[in-house]
């Protein structure tokens, strides 16, 4: 009877330290899927700009905005229309849309208004079709300028949205 006990303890006991490493190797496991899915992503959409080729350099058109204002200029309202049309023609490619603002301003201001800038082009995209699950948006404010000068040349290239496409 004691025999059965001790063999029975030693298989538990096999069987608990066996199960400890294959937690390890499930931990390691994800550590690469995550890696794994991160080459996958950036792959994919390497073959997106390639596949999409010109279509790619109208998506990432920038457009610009007056002093403390957040609506579509009607210059740009084209480039918008175009955009949306390639975005109809490719349903799986999505819109990241980063809206900037000059220097002038606190920091918390300028981001609402980044803000508002990206949300009125994802708006603007919406209203023409492109279902909104498809563009999400981030404001950077002040923080990432394209000239960092002072004066009026500059400030008016800082305000802007900028648009990244993605899977």
């Amino acid at each position: 009877m004691k025999t059965r006990i001790f063999i029975g303890l030693l298989m538990a006991l096999t069987l608990l330290v066996s199960g400890m490493g294959c937690a390890k190797k499930a931990s390691d496991a994800k550590d690469s899927s995550w890696e794994d899915q991160e080459r996958e992503r950036l792959a994919k959409e390497r073959e997106l700009r390639e596949r999409l080729g010109k279509a790619a350099q109208e998506l990432a058109t920038m457009i610009h905005f007056d002093l403390d204002r957040y609506d579509i200029k009607p210059e740009y309202r084209g480039i918008m229309t175009t955009k949306a049309q390639i975005l109809k023609a490719n349903p799986e490619v999505k819109l990241v849309i980063e809206g900037h603002c000059d220097q002038r301003g606190t920091a918390e201001y300028n981001l609402a208004l980044g803000e508002r800038r990206a949300r009125a082009a994802a708006d603007f995209l919406v209203n023409l079709g492109i279902p909104a699950t498809r563009l999400s948006t981030v404001s950077y404010g002040k923080e990432r300028p394209l000239d960092a000068g002072s004066g009026e040349a500059a400030w008016s290239k800082n305000r802007r949205d900028e648009f990244r496409a993605t899977y």
